[in-house]
């Protein structure tokens, strides 16, 4: 089977092979919005399916019900049938694929679960029903469900304790594509831009296989930037309201405590978000971080030395940085910001802050550029709250990365985006001495400390950078690390 799809290598694998299994197999594949999923799916089974239903957002259960006999009329030749309950529906399916031949795998696809589950519609209850009574119990069945609204798969279906407790054979969580793989699909697609405009796209985008597809392989990088985020009605103008309100109900909620952690690079405490969001009711903030967790917009940011409490939330999603940094109040505005903001201070400050984020999504690739990839490693965060100066400022200490291994070292990594050799001078290199002092100080650490920096095209060679261990490039983020 010749495949059109570029990376999933795993996950075609597990899905192939499930073709092959002698039980009934219930799989499970789940992932952020536009992350490709419904393709992947379609792609491995080449669309041939027994039955396919998709779930529609913000219908009530009877309208769900109906599209749903129309597909059984389409799909089966059958008279349209009268459903009054998602009972019903199972039951006409099981008949329907009762009818088949037993001995062909039936395949049957469920797409966007969670929109069938809609306000006491017992959609949940009755495919739990279905799946244990009879799905199981049928060795050549495959039947494969999938949704974008990540928090409610998860905890409806994946870690599910009720009737599809330890049910599922399969479980895909889609990740966004590395640098290697959007490097590798830009190419796919006739697009070769300079690993420095990938990685500015990918800051963009996130690697996203759907914003990906958007790019037009005639137009330059900032070109294309502009037509899709800033040229009114463009193809992404308005992808952060549909984000939202099509995963999270209450999207508004969300979208809030997403606005309140842009502003934030280092991230905030669980206290400080409450205290800025205005969330009084510490369950609700609660169950909107955990959504925001497990759907991939917010990671948990451990810090060195620090206590539990002293746990930072980080907002993680590319596009919504960018959507708050640049789209939110400047849409319609100028339509060609992007190709004119070269040299801006804010795209400065944001290519800097984005490209942390960068580096701890490829915190695999820079352990094999260190040749410790092999090494049992933690990843942290590090900070110092400084003493109170006079000017009222507090300056204190910050490390963008720590590497802690167990060969008794501590990588302090520091991260650099420039568009040529980033220059340590004298200031900066006290800097870091100060850096690495205080955090030896702080944590009382007798481990070997070894400064790497990470930059996009090395450290300029002169007398203060020999302070610097070892280095990573921008190339070796490229790299593919199994």
């Amino acid at each position: 089977m010749a495949l059109e799809i570029i990376g999933r290598e795993r996950e075609i694998e597990r899905l192939q092979r499930c073709m092959e299994e002698k039980e009934a197999q219930l799989v499970v594949v789940y992932g952020r919005r536009r992350i490709g999923k419904t393709y992947l799916i379609d792609t491995v089974f080449e669309k041939k399916y027994d039955f396919t239903f998709v779930g529609a957002h913000k219908l009530n259960r009877e309208a769900q019900l109906d599209n749903f006999a129309n597909e059984i009329q389409l799909q089966t030749g059958q008279s349209k049938p009268k459903i009054k309950n998602w009972r019903d529906a199972f039951v006409i399916l099981r008949q329907y694929l009762s009818s088949l031949d037993y001995s062909k795998k039936r395949i049957v696809f469920f797409d966007e679960l969670p929109w069938m589950e809609t306000h006491k519609s017992h959609f949940l209850d009755s495919f739990e029903w279905f799946w244990n009574s009879w799905g199981s119990k049928q060795d050549n069945l495959i039947m494969i469900v999938s949704g974008s609204a990540t928090s409610w798969m998860n905890k409806k279906i994946s870690d599910n304790k009720g009737g599809l407790f330890n049910r599922q054979t399969c479980r895909l969580y889609l990740e966004p594509f590395t640098l290697y793989e959007t490097e590798k699909y830009l190419n796919w697609r006739g697009i070769y831009w300079s690993r420095i405009d990938i990685a500015e796209c990918y800051m963009i985008t996130g690697g996203i296989p759907y914003y990906l597809r958007l790019l037009n392989p005639n137009l330059l990088f900032r070109e294309n930037i502009d037509n899709l985020f800033f040229k009114k009605r463009g193809e992404l103008w308005d992808e952060f309201s549909h984000l939202y309100h099509t995963l999270f109900e209450n999207g508004d909620q969300y979208a809030k405590v997403a606005e309140v952690l842009s502003k934030k690079g280092r991230g905030l405490t669980r206290k400080e978000l409450g205290e800025m969001t205005g969330f009084s009711s510490s369950k609700t903030l609660t169950k909107i971080l955990n959504d925001l967790i497990v759907s991939g917009f917010v990671r948990v940011e451990p810090y060195y030395g620090h206590k539990k409490k002293d746990t930072v939330y980080q907002l993680c999603d590319y596009y919504t940085l960018f959507y708050f940094r640049f789209i939110k109040n400047r849409y319609g505005i100028d339509e060609s910001f992007w190709s004119k903001s070269f040299d801006h201070l804010s795209r400065r400050v944001w290519c800097g802050l984005t490209f942390e984020l960068l580096c701890k999504d490829h915190v695999k690739q820079i352990k094999q550029a260190l040749g410790i990839l092999g090494v049992t490693t933690e990843t942290f965060g590090w900070y110092q709250i400084g003493k109170q100066m006079e000017d009222g400022e507090r300056r204190g200490a910050q490390i963008d990365m720590v590497l802690e291994r167990r060969d008794m070292s501590i990588n302090i990594c520091e991260m650099k985006f420039s568009m040529n050799e980033f220059e340590i001078d004298k200031d900066y290199n006290m800097n870091l001495r100060n850096k690495i002092e205080a955090f030896r100080l702080a944590t009382k650490t007798q481990k070997t400390l070894a400064l790497t920096m990470v930059t996009t095209f090395g450290v300029k060679k002169n007398k203060y950078g020999g302070i610097v261990n070892s280095q990573v490039v921008l190339d070796d983020l490229f790299k593919d690390v199994k």
